[in-house]
């Protein structure tokens, strides 16, 4: 499945009653909160030595996706488009690949 493709498939299931500023602030908010639970479960697992449920991270992995999708999607944006310009930004940051002290200059580094 594309970026794009599950981004349309995604967007059945937003809740068509909230404003297009609710929307995004919704899925931005949501984003956040579901990059906390995939931390959570990471660092637990580093610092409380408790077992790394992968399939729980991969769950919150998805609903982070959905989240960002949901943002791209009220941006009027393609995740396909967000693909490209991020790979785009990190070849101009990383010429060659990534090395420790290798970064070229960039505006946003």
């Amino acid at each position: 499945m594309s970026l794009s493709d599950y981004q349309v498939r995604a967007s059945r299931t937003v809740n068509p009653a909230l404003s297009a500023e609710d929307r995004l602030l919704d899925a931005a908010a949501g984003l956040a909160e579901e990059a906390g639970e995939v931390l959570a479960s990471i660092r637990k697992h580093r610092f409380q030595q408790r077992a790394l449920d992968r399939e729980q991270v991969v769950i919150e992995l998805g609903d982070a996706l959905w989240c960002l999708a949901m943002v791209a999607t009220a941006l009027g944006v393609t995740l396909d488009e967000v693909a490209e310009r991020n790979i785009a930004k990190l070849h101009a940051r990383y010429p060659r690949g990534f090395s420790p002290g290798a970064q070229e200059p960039t505006p946003d580094a």
